[in-house]
C-alpha cells in the first residue's frame, strides 16, 4: 500500500520511494520529492496560472518516456485545471499547478514540466520570450555561452533584459518578460533575433531546424514562442542519466562557461545552496515591473 502524506491539508498516496531513478548517482524516487519540496518557493511561481504539459518516466530515464498535456487517469477533483484551445479549434484541459499538494501530486507521477509563454488560453497573448539554444555535436555548452551572450546585448540594445538557464539537457535558454504581446509577433520578433544571430556568428549559428545544417552549430529556436509549444520550466528535473536541472544561472557563469561549460552542468543536490546564494534569478520575469514592450508593437 502506497504510504499516505498530508500536505498543506491535501492527503497524498506517494507510490514507490525507495525505486531508484537515476542508477547513476543511486537518486531514487523520495529524493525526486523531496527536490521538488524544498525548490517549490522558487518553482511555483514559475508554474502558476500556465497550463503544464508532462513528459513522464515512471521508471527513470532508462524506461519508457511519454508526454502528454491531458491530466492524467486518477487526478484528484482538487487539482486546478483549465480548457485550453488545441489544433482545429478543438478544446481540451490541463492541469495548472497552482499549489504544493498539486505540485508533489504531480511529482509522483516522476514528471518533467513544460510550459507555454502565455497565461491565458484564450487570447494566445504571450508575456514572456524564450530562445533556445541547441547545439549540434561537436559544439555544446561552450557555444551556446558565446551565442547567449551575443543575444543578451542583442536584446538589451532593444531595451530587454534578458536572463539565462540551463536546459538541463545539452542547451541553454534566453528567456524576457515581456508585456503582453500577441504570440504571432513574439514569434516574428525572434525568429528575426535569429536571423541576426546567424549573420552575425557567421559559422556558430543556424536558425533552420534542418538536421544536416546543424553539426558543430547553436540552433536559435524561436519556434518556442508559438502559442502552441511549451518549453522546460525553470527547476524541472530532466529525464537524464542524471538528476540535472534546467537551472537559473548569472551572466557571469555564462561569461565563465565559454571556457569551463563543465561549470554550467547542475544536479539536483545543488539547486538548495544555489537559492540560498542567489535566490531565484528568474524572479524578474514573473515580475510585471520588469516586462518590456516587444519593439515595434
Amino acid at each position: 500500500m502506497s504510504p499516505i502524506t498530508e500536505v498543506e491539508g491535501r492527503r497524498l498516496a506517494l507510490s514507490n520511494l525507495d525505486k531508484v531513478l537515476y542508477p547513476a548517482t543511486g537518486t531514487t524516487k523520495g529524493e525526486v520529492l523531496h527536490y521538488y519540496a524544498t525548490t517549490a518557493d522558487a518553482f511555483l511561481p514559475h508554474l502558476r496560472d500556465r497550463p503544464v504539459s508532462f513528459l513522464r518516466y515512471p521508471d527513470g530515464p532508462d524506461g519508457q518516456l511519454f508526454f502528454t498535456k491531458n491530466p492524467p487517469q486518477g487526478t484528484p477533483d482538487w487539482v486546478r485545471t483549465v480548457e485550453v484551445s488545441r489544433t482545429e479549434g478543438q478544446l481540451a484541459r490541463q492541469v495548472i499547478v497552482q499549489d504544493l499538494p498539486t505540485l508533489i501530486w504531480a511529482a509522483n507521477l516522476v514528471v518533467e514540466f513544460h510550459t507555454p509563454q502565455w497565461l491565458d488560453p484564450e487570447s494566445g497573448v504571450a508575456d514572456r520570450l524564450v530562445l533556445d539554444l541547441d547545439p549540434g555535436a561537436p559544439a555544446g555548452v561552450a557555444e551556446c555561452c558565446v551565442v547567449a551572450l551575443w543575444l543578451r546585448e542583442r536584446l538589451a540594445a532593444d531595451g530587454i533584459e534578458s536572463y539565462a538557464k540551463t536546459s538541463g539537457s545539452k542547451g541553454m535558454h534566453l528567456l524576457a518578460a515581456l508585456e503582453p504581446t500577441p504570440s504571432e509577433e513574439v514569434s516574428a520578433y525572434a525568429k528575426r533575433l535569429a536571423l541576426e544571430a546567424q549573420e552575425a556568428l557567421g559559422e556558430l549559428v543556424v536558425h533552420r531546424m534542418t538536421r544536416a545544417l546543424r553539426p558543430g552549430k547553436v540552433f536559435v529556436d524561436f519556434s518556442q514562442n508559438a502559442a502552441a509549444k511549451t518549453t522546460a520550466a525553470p527547476y524541472t528535473l530532466r529525464a537524464k542519466s542524471e538528476p540535472t536541472v534546467s537551472a537559473p544561472v548569472t551572466w557571469d557563469e555564462v561569461d565563465a562557461g565559454r571556457e569551463a561549460p563543465g561549470r554550467l552542468v547542475f544536479r539536483a543536490a545543488d539547486i538548495g545552496v544555489r537559492l540560498e546564494r542567489y535566490g531565484d534569478l528568474l524572479a524578474p520575469l514573473v515580475d510585471p515591473d520588469h516586462a518590456h514592450p516587444l519593439p515595434g508593437a
